[in-house]
């Protein structure tokens, strides 16, 4: 059985409503399918148009530099009326032209309003309702590398009785830095619980505080080693004369243990760091997949990033932006405090230094929130801290601001150096108001490719829920059922291409032009995506004539039945223009 979804009525519909669809669409378009034209005339175009298709793959990076701004009154709630003159961008203190603007919306306004759009456009007698769409969807990584056992299982409590609130149009998954105990994005309240209670620390060969001797921790070890403060090797010494018990005369024996435990805590710290990141870095990379509003929640008691590491935040920032992934971060610690006089399960050494104890854990403490607040800042996120609300916490951390801005700019001279660009952004009538915003961005060490470019607004467009128009699309729909378990999907996209930017060459419109169709299932998952190219080297005459009704690119899926949300992108290459369109499926 074939069937039929219609987002827009079909040209010829009204001319010869009698004519099976699939009929209809030959006999007004081209259609392009495996690389080829079926028309008339097949030959002559042949020459002028070629396709070729690949798997749908999303990798790229830009030089465009974007910036996530929210813009909050005095009572705390977004604001969502300000242009892009009202903005100011400073790049090493020098104002940038911004070239990118757009007012974004979140808290699943976006995916509320796909959904109406579908709705309305499958409201005919007869058919069936489209499947619901997620609206938000939100990872929440627990640090079980860098989190205490109280902690988490504070947290993880909290955490549970948050997932258990979820509402329908919600998907959550759990992801941890040690890579243990995780589960992909779910509707599933018991698979949540389950995997929440099965959390457990898991740090990398470090033991609990107080316990080595010397007590040298990851602050203090890059105090001591990389940035060579003589008031921390001292420190460090005075506590291994205890812990080792040696005498004065003894002091280059424990000046050797600090510098030894210094080394092992250091390399400890840094891979826990990376590792951190690195895992964070893949979850955004598992979030750009999704479509809609997406959110990371990093569950963490924070951790230190060196200057040698702060390039590895920087890119971890820089993909969650590209990529439409907001962070936020809820620290896992609660109220902190340094306990006064030092924590009685430590060694006691002398007043001075456990003073000067506190003062490095205070300091290291403010520093692992650092990150955290940062990643939050960059991408539009929340950071909560220093509450032991954690039921409050989740709840302002899972939810985005209603608006947010993102500017863009290109800056001028930049030099491929690597180097770190200091941001600031104001409004020019910012009375009353408070800005979050990106701090910085690392500069690229090479330039970058348009071809990637080309890939990286199309991968945003495919996880995206907004509908664009540039193109006039037609966006169709079909499936055969071949059996209980499997069944075939058409995507058919028909291209108004006499609206496109050709450039005229040696007598030919040329254009290039991408066409990607891609599935999502029910939980919003990316299932598989089709991308073709065609290269046109159009006459005047075929364009004119041949192709008054549009052109006509289809994509075939095989597929399990069921529910299914289609995602349909179509770029030029001249114009960089782009068209997108929310499409669904039901199988039964």
């Amino acid at each position: 059985m074939i069937r039929r979804s219609n987002h827009e009525a079909h040209p010829c519909r009204r001319r010869r409503a009698f004519v099976p669809w699939c009929v209809v669409i030959l006999a007004c378009s081209p259609v392009f399918e495996n690389g080829q034209t079926q028309s008339e005339g097949a030959d002559q175009n042949a020459a002028e148009m070629t396709s070729h298709e690949a798997p749908a793959t999303f990798q790229a990076r830009v030089n465009l530099v974007l910036v996530p701004v929210v813009v909050r009154d005095s009572q705390g709630r977004a604001i969502g009326n300000l242009q892009k003159e009202d903005f100011q961008l400073f790049d090493k203190n020098k104002l940038q032209v911004i070239t990118k603007f757009s007012v974004e919306k979140s808290g699943g306004q976006a995916a509320q309003e796909a959904q109406a759009a579908l709705k309305t456009a499958e409201n005919a007698p007869g058919k069936p309702a489209p499947p619901e769409l997620p609206e938000h969807y939100t990872a929440y990584l627990f640090d079980d590398v860098h989190l205490a056992f109280g902690d988490l299982a504070r947290v993880r409590q909290a955490a549970d009785r948050h997932m258990a609130a979820l509402d329908s149009t919600a998907r959550a998954a759990i992801y941890t830095t040690s890579g243990r105990n995780t589960l992909d994005f779910t509707d599933d309240r018991a698979k949540l619980h389950e995997t929440l209670m099965a959390l457990q620390p898991r740090p990398v060969a470090r033991a609990p505080r107080g316990i080595d001797c010397p007590d040298v921790n990851y602050y203090l070890a890059d105090l001591i080693l990389n940035k060579h403060d003589p008031q921390a090797f001292q420190v460090a010494t005075a506590d291994a004369m205890v812990c080792m018990n040696l005498t004065a005369q003894m002091i280059s024996a424990a000046q050797s243990a600090v510098r030894s435990a210094a080394s092992m805590a250091l390399s400890t710290g840094e891979h826990e760091t990376q590792l951190a990141l690195s895992v964070l870095k893949a979850v955004v990379r598992r979030m750009s997949a999704m479509p809609g509003q997406r959110s990371i929640v990093l569950v963490s008691p924070g951790f230190l990033t060196p200057f040698d590491l702060l390039p590895d935040t920087s890119d971890v920032i820089d993909r969650a932006i590209r990529a439409n992934v907001m962070i936020s971060a809820l620290d896992a610690r609660g109220l902190y405090a340094i306990v006064p006089g030092g924590d009685a399960s430590q060694r006691t050494v002398n007043a001075a230094t456990v003073q000067y104890k506190a003062q490095y854990d205070t300091a290291a403490a403010v520093e692992e929130q650092e990150v955290m607040e940062e990643l939050a800042d960059a991408t539009g996120g929340s950071f909560f801290h220093n509450s032991n609300d954690l039921d409050a916490g989740f709840r302002r951390v899972a939810s985005a601001p209603e608006f947010f801005y993102v500017l863009g700019f290109s800056p001028e001279n930049l030099k491929l150096d690597g180097s770190y660009h200091k941001l600031k952004v104001t409004l020019k009538d910012g009375d009353k108001v408070s800005l979050q915003a990106r701090r910085g961005y690392y500069a690229p060490r090479r330039a970058g490719d348009p071809a990637d470019t080309a890939k990286e607004e199309i991968e945003e467009a495919i996880f995206s829920r907004q509908e664009l128009s540039d193109i006039p699309v037609d966006l169709h729909t079909q499936y055969f059922k071949a059996s209980e378990d499997s069944a075939h999907i058409a995507v058919l996209a028909r291209v108004d291409v006499r609206r496109l930017p050709f450039r005229k060459v040696e007598g030919r419109n040329r254009d290039d032009l991408t066409v990607i169709s891609a599935l999502f299932d029910r939980n919003g998952n990316y299932v598989t995506g089709n991308e073709k190219h065609l290269e046109m080297r159009l006459k005047d005459e075929t364009l004119e004539k041949r192709l008054g009704a549009g052109l006509t690119v289809r994509s075939s899926f095989d597929v399990k039945p069921g529910a299914y949300v289609v995602r349909l992108v179509v770029r030029d290459a001249q114009g960089q223009l782009m068209a997108a369109k929310n499409g669904s499926v039901e199988i039964q």
